[in-house]
């Protein structure tokens, strides 16, 4: 059963949250939080699309994350509608695979890069270079080059080390490259402390406070190979509301007017960078894309206007946002154990190699007993995995069902935006699949990763034996 959202929260009703005592209905899907596609089926088993978990766990295995690419499909257009004419560049840091940036492409995104590796995924799958934007605090020459050569439409530069690199790389091919500068505004997203990013005392961008953002204007503009055509700003990750934006379009629009003042110049681009937040739990309470996008352009409209300045073409760019919902991770339950007045320990069979998010970041997850239903009373239970770590956290507090055992497949939600970009093999744990569900049956996107694959790295196993 899904529960949709009528009013503020109505899905705080169905997954009240530990602290707040158990929800009335275990079973119950916050429509809020979980795929589009995701739905109990009448013997109670988690569907995606119509599909029976239990059976694509049988056919995959487990771990798995399993993507409802409708979902993902459909966040896209939401995102290219809200935001009318400006430029959506899906952020690849979020997940990437050659598939997901040919649906990108599809569905009328740009795609921003900011390593040479997603680079190289991005032109493996075709995607044109033009409508790609590179990202990175520190770009290397090679990295700088391979964008070059792939005749990447923007570099967002982040150094004036880079700003030399860049020009020395395009003088000698005898091109020109197009650039934002990146600004640091001073603005501090509401969001955890280790993914906000643009308060001054951080490794990106150019000081706006300290001049050095209209000093990387003069050096863009006085270096051979590069045409400076915008600005570049980005405020943090898991936002809910317009209100840091404001302030930020105001300082950054406020460089705008000083860049015309002071060097002539009038830029056309405005990138506001990503960072829109999506519910994790019940409890989060995101913003409308379209209510968000109407309040973007209506502020960048307004500070323009009161600067004398003609509207810039607008950018975002979205990760989480397009990726994050739509898909949910299955595990297999391996041991349980009770503590007794406390909570119970759910151990699963992945963890901190596929979701390291809850132990760096401290977040917040969503899990539901996927393979049955259940009528035992409600434990509180922590779900952890199998790492040799005690801040190897999946979920640190859930009601599930106190008959809970050994066998027992949890699915834990929203876990399609930095769960398998940032998962490693720790302990020597490879790497869970990804798996695409439509109606019409699964698509592996990324396989498995075995212990062979692990191996290839090990220049010890050339060794003969005994050496």
């Amino acid at each position: 059963m899904r529960v949709h959202p009528a009013g503020p929260r109505s899905g705080e009703l169905a997954h009240e949250g530990p602290h707040g005592g158990p929800p009335a209905d275990l079973s119950a899907l916050d429509a809020a939080v979980w795929p589009l596609g995701a739905d109990r089926a009448a013997a109670g088993a988690l569907t995606v699309r119509g599909h029976d978990v239990r059976d694509l766990v049988a056919e995959h295995g487990s771990p798995v994350f399993l993507l409802d690419e409708a979902d993902l499909r459909s966040r896209c257009r939401d995102y290219r509608e809200a935001f009318g004419g400006a430029m959506v560049f899906y952020a690849a840091k979020a997940f990437l695979t050659t598939t997901v940036a040919r649906w990108v492409e599809e569905e009328g995104l740009g795609l921003d890069v900011c390593t040479g590796g997603e680079l190289a995924v991005a032109l493996r799958a075709g995607f044109p270079g033009e409508r790609m934007l590179l990202h990175g605090n520190n770009k290397s020459s090679a990295e700088l080059a391979a964008a070059l050569d792939a005749g990447v439409g923007r570099v967002v530069v982040d150094s004036l080390h880079e700003v030399e690199r860049l020009s020395a790389l395009c003088v000698a091919r005898g091109v020109t490259q197009l650039v934002l500068v990146r600004v640091t505004v001073g603005v501090e997203a509401h969001t955890h402390e280790f993914i906000a990013t643009a308060h001054e005392d951080q490794k990106f961008g150019f000081s706006l406070a300290g001049g050095e953002a209209l000093s990387a204007v003069r050096a863009v503009q006085d270096a051979a190979g590069l045409e400076l055509v915008g600005l570049h700003s980005h405020i943090g990750s898991q936002i809910f509301d317009a209100g840091g934006f404001e302030v930020a379009a105001h300082r950054v629009v406020g460089l705008l007017a000083e860049v015309r003042d002071e060097l002539g110049a009038v830029l056309g681009e405005l990138n506001l960078g990503g960072g829109l937040g999506i519910a994790y739990t019940s409890a989060d309470d995101p913003a409308d894309v379209r209510a968000m996008g109407r309040s973007l352009a209506d502020i960048v409209d307004q500070e323009c206007r009161a600067a004398g300045l003609p509207l810039p073409s607008l950018a975002i760019e979205p990760g989480r946002g397009i990726v994050g919902p739509g898909t949910v991770t299955v595990y297999e339950v391996g041991t349980v154990k009770e503590v007794e007045g406390l909570r119970t320990f759910v151990s699963v069979d992945g963890g901190m190699s596929d979701n390291i998010r809850t132990a760096l970041y401290d977040a917040d997850y969503t899990v539901t007993l996927a393979s049955r239903t259940s009528e035992a009373p409600p434990m509180l239970a922590r779900v952890v995995g199998k790492h040799c770590e005690s801040g190897d956290v999946v979920v640190k507090d859930a009601w599930l069902p106190a008959d809970l055992g050994p066998g027992d497949l949890l699915a834990v939600a929203a876990t399609g935006a930095y769960c398998r970009s940032m998962a490693s093999t720790y302990n020597h744990v490879p790497r869970p699949p990804v798996v695409a569900v439509t109606e019409a049956g699964s698509q592996v996107l990324l396989r498995r990763e075995t212990v062979d694959d692990l191996m290839t790295l090990d220049a010890g196993t050339d060794r003969p034996e005994g050496g």
